[in-house]
């Protein structure tokens, strides 16, 4: 039976992977974190330059 828990621990992992991924898509999506920092050192991206 030690395939059983092999398979088990095998299709957890590739699980975890896919929901990681999942995850890490819609954060980025959203635009929390991911990008440069702002002038005022909080996270977000397409910060302009001075005019």
């Amino acid at each position: 039976m030690w395939y059983f828990t092999w398979i088990l621990g095998v299709l957890f992992a590739c699980a975890f992977g896919i929901i990681n991924a999942m995850w890490i898509e819609h954060h980025l999506t959203n635009g929390e974190g991911g990008g440069e920092p702002n002038d005022e050192g909080a996270p977000g991206g397409d910060s302009q330059p001075p005019r």
